[in-house]
């Protein structure tokens, strides 16, 4: 959950402050007057949409253990970390991956998994996980996570979210272009460059396109969330830890995200939140492992 969320958030940061930072420059307006430089303004998209995407990525493991104050082990300092350490180094090998890095951090029941390379990631676990869970529940959830380093999750949630980011910004400015083309229809006098009309516009259907875009982004998140568990599955040989684990985690209380992004906590309430959620119940994931072959 927190890697998704982290990701998100850290990307749309990114890709604001560039575009406003760009458009105070005069860079990536569709044109002057009563022509739309279609060209230009999606490379101006591309850049600005795909920015973001990357940068969240690069710096997505050194801000997930600032965030959560998550600790590196280094020199395993007691019988659980030597084991957490072993069998995150079992499963990467199973996975075909290099080792990631293993770190503990204090709080409620969750874990996460980061990094913009396969061979130099980092798997975290909270104390509340450890502490609530058996080791072969835990080890199903370092599966899982270990699962989503290997299908190279992270790397193609950039590619989504930089296509998606790249439609909000050229949609928006286009829509912004007409607005503001038909606000200033008979304005006669000459004009270097868009009104206050497109700048208002660009604004609002950024955000409303954004969460359309999010819609989109969840949607693929809940698909990752289905595959990596069943990656725990085969990584384990069966699908019943898994299973376990997510009953377990379903009847705890779910580990609190940093305040900073406290507001996008995910919540598995029905109706239209469920929409904007990255992962699924987990009455429906623990159904979907049930057909894994145990």
């Amino acid at each position: 959950m927190k890697r998704i969320v982290l990701f998100i958030l850290t990307n749309l940061a990114v890709m604001l402050v560039l575009s406003i930072v760009l458009s105070l420059l005069g860079i990536g307006r569709p044109g002057s007057g009563n022509t739309l430089q279609l060209g230009s303004l999606l490379a101006f998209s591309l850049v600005v949409g795909f920015t973001g995407a990357i940068i969240s990525l690069l710096i997505s493991k050194p801000m997930a253990k600032w965030s959560t104050g998550a600790r590196v082990i280094s020199s395993p300092a007691s019988s659980t970390e030597l084991w957490l350490v072993n069998t995150v180094a079992g499963l990467a090998q199973r996975a075909g991956i290099a080792t990631p890095e293993v770190a503990v951090y204090e709080g409620e029941a969750n874990a996460f998994a980061t990094g913009a390379f396969k061979n130099s990631a980092l798997v975290a676990v909270s104390t509340g996980l450890l502490e609530s869970m058996n080791r072969e529940e835990v080890e199903a959830v370092l599966g899982h996570e270990v699962a989503h380093i290997a299908n190279g999750d992270m790397v193609t949630m950039t590619l989504i979210q930089g296509v998606v980011n790249t439609f909000v910004v050229f949609l928006a400015r286009v829509v912004g272009f007409f607005v503001d083309k038909m606000l200033l229809k008979n304005d006669d006098s000459e004009r270097r460059g868009p009104g206050i009309g497109y700048t208002i516009t660009v604004f609002v259907c950024e955000i409303i396109f954004g969460l359309a875009a999010s819609l989109i982004v969840a949607w693929f998140s809940r698909q990752r969330e289905f595959r990596a568990d069943a990656g725990s599955a085969r990584l384990l040989g069966s699908s019943v830890p898994m299973q376990h684990a997510l009953a377990r985690l379903n009847g705890v209380t779910p580990g609190e995200l940093p305040q900073s992004i406290a507001a996008a906590g995910i919540s598995n309430s029905p109706g239209w939140s469920a929409l904007f959620s990255t992962h699924p119940p987990f009455e429906q994931r623990i159904a979907a492992l049930r057909s894994v072959q145990s």
